[in-house]
């Protein structure tokens, strides 16, 4: 299920968002000592980041980590990561430590194993979610075209993280699935743009998760996602 806010102007979507997330985070840090968020990569969250990383809350007790990377050097311009730590990871939010999706050279079993392990050890379930999505109604890197969807949006689907190959994008991706990030306390779906709102609109219309993959969030009977747009 979804709630959707609209926004006059991507500024006030910003700043609502910064407040929000800070605020959530600073309530799971009184309540268990530390807080998890998982953010999106793409040009939409800039601003985002940029507003939170000012936000004063105890950050050396929040675990930053990505819903998806793509499996690429960190100094790639097509890095997630690369896009948190100039972004994010600045001001007072550079005191918050930050969970690496790539870690190695080589995307393979021994790898993803030893990543889940370390996820759901110290990292899951997270605090608050921002997932972003594509114009094909891709969220993380859970492609409509990969082979690799239907593990991915598998609700009994025990590996928090898997390997995709999409056929429609660059590079081999590692992305949280389905079942990881659906369990989130907080989920937010950051859009901005009148093509997104199409986008947005036509997964609302329909129920094949397989087709647009961010209907599997939209339209889950027991999980929420707060969706907020501006133009």
């Amino acid at each position: 299920m979804q709630q959707l806010t609209t926004f006059s102007t991507r500024n006030k979507l910003d700043i609502c968002l910064a407040e929000s997330v800070s605020k959530l985070l600073e309530q799971a840090i009184n309540l268990k000592g530390q807080a998890s968020i998982a953010v999106s990569g793409g040009s939409t969250p800039q601003g985002f980041f940029k507003l939170l990383s000012h936000c004063d809350i105890q950050w050396s007790k929040v675990t930053i980590t990505l819903a998806d990377e793509r499996w690429v050097a960190i100094d790639s311009k097509d890095s997630n990561t690369r896009l948190v730590y100039e972004n994010l990871l600045q001001n007072k939010a550079s005191a918050a430590h930050f969970f690496h999706l790539k870690q190695g050279e080589s995307l393979n079993d021994k790898t993803l194993n030893e990543l889940n392990i370390a996820v759901n050890k110290g990292l899951l379930p997270l605090d608050v979610l921002i997932l972003g999505m594509g114009e094909d109604g891709h969220t993380a890197s859970l492609f409509p075209c990969s082979e690799q969807i239907s593990q991915g949006l598998a609700s009994d689907n025990n590996n928090a993280l898997l390997s995709v190959l999409p056929k429609t994008a660059p590079y081999q991706r590692i992305s949280f699935s389905f079942s990881a990030l659906s369990q989130s306390k907080h989920i937010f779906l950051h859009l901005c743009g009148e093509q997104k709102q199409q986008v947005l609109t036509k997964a609302l219309q329909g129920n094949d998760v397989f087709t647009m993959p961010i209907r599997a969030f939209l339209h889950h009977d027991t999980v929420k996602t707060q969706v907020y747009w501006a133009p």
